[in-house]
């Protein structure tokens, strides 16, 4: 398949008549899948009450077909369309953080989107993206467009352009250069179908500001729990994996030092993923620092990028330090727990 880049400045005027965004959107008007910019990560859009257009998305990314897609849509109209119960909790939740990175999971109407996009389920989760790009294509298509991170299934998530043409040039119709996306891991999943919201997935709004808008919020056991089943089918696929096999180190950095050399002295060739502030701290083959400790934003804006430039350094192990769960570093931790398929080496335990 040809697959057509275009380039466009996300600060120019009048996004929805850019030429590159109406070609765009033509194609998904087409059932074609299209790769655009949004401020968490890239997104392989298609046109969400096609089924036709949604099984290109599965089939480009090789991605299980029980793993539901998240909606994107640019108005409230286009919501009201496809969902129908609002909570109250739902719509506060719309006024403070939409558009942005929250995905809101809500009873659908029946026969308004494609059944591939939801996985059979009653429910469907949404968003409204904060990217001028993004809602623009949107805009231009008038459809509501199902769009998961626009990478190989498994992989790290894109953050830019180039991580998109990596994976899927040539097997997609299209991909829109927005330049570098802005939070870096993906939207935080909310299911308001229950009384007490529950986190589904962490990301770039926290629990900690989800309280302050609608009090009690719950987060999902299965984030914690392996042997618990998680409620949204996605989850129990391991997600953002390099190619070389990733530890996610619980201690002090001299111990993970000790790692990197037992490692070395066997003769392989080990990468570390470090903050900042410890970035100097080691010496190993390769030392990847994504963000600072000060602010753990910069490092979920550099964590997908990092673990994608060891698979061109082509190392053999990694070793991933540990962060703040607080804030934006609960979905930081989730990312590297499940990149590193939930191996963890914990000092005190060894």
């Amino acid at each position: 398949m040809n697959t057509k880049v275009w380039v466009v400045d996300k600060n120019v005027d009048n996004l929805q008549s850019y030429p590159q965004i109406t070609e765009s959107a033509e194609l998904l008007k087409a059932d074609q899948v299209v790769a655009f910019p949004t401020e968490t990560v890239y997104g392989l859009g298609a046109n969400a009450k096609s089924d036709e257009a949604v099984k290109k998305v599965f089939e480009a990314k090789g991605r299980p077909s029980d793993n539901p897609l998240i909606v994107h849509i640019a108005s409230e109209d286009q919501l009201v369309e496809i969902v129908e119960d609002i909570s109250k909790q739902a719509r506060r939740l719309m006024a403070e953080f939409w558009p942005g990175p929250l995905t809101l999971i809500m009873k659908r109407k029946p026969g308004k989107l494609s059944n591939i996009v939801t996985a059979g389920l009653d429910t469907v989760a949404v968003r409204m993206p904060d990217h001028q790009v993004a809602l623009g294509i949107i805009r231009a298509s008038d459809l509501p467009i199902a769009a998961p991170s626009a990478n190989t299934s498994g992989k790290p998530s894109p953050t830019s352009a180039k991580h998109v043409e990596d994976d899927l040039f040539g097997r997609i119709a299209g991909i829109v250069d927005g330049g570098a996306t802005g939070v870096g891991v993906e939207s935080t999943v909310l299911d308001c179908t229950v009384e007490v919201p529950v986190i589904l997935r962490p990301g770039g709004v926290t629990l900690e500001q989800l309280k302050a808008v609608i009090g009690d919020v719950q987060q999902d056991v299965a984030l914690k729990n392996q042997d618990t089943a998680p409620k949204a089918p996605g989850m129990k696929y391991t997600h953002y994996a390099p190619k070389a096999p990733l530890y996610l180190v619980k201690g002090h950095p001299a111990f993970l030092q000790r790692l990197v050399d037992e490692k070395r002295r066997d003769g392989l060739k080990v990468g570390v993923i470090s903050a900042l502030e410890h970035e100097a701290e080691y010496a190993a083959d390769y030392v990847v620092a994504p963000g600072s400790l000060a602010d753990l934003h910069t490092v979920a804006a550099g964590l997908y990028d990092a673990l994608r430039q060891f698979d061109e350094l082509d190392v053999d192990i990694i070793f991933s330090e540990s962060f703040p769960e607080s804030g934006i570093g609960a979905a930081v931790m989730n990312r590297l727990e499940k990149a590193a398929g939930h191996q963890i080496i914990d000092e005190e335990h060894v």
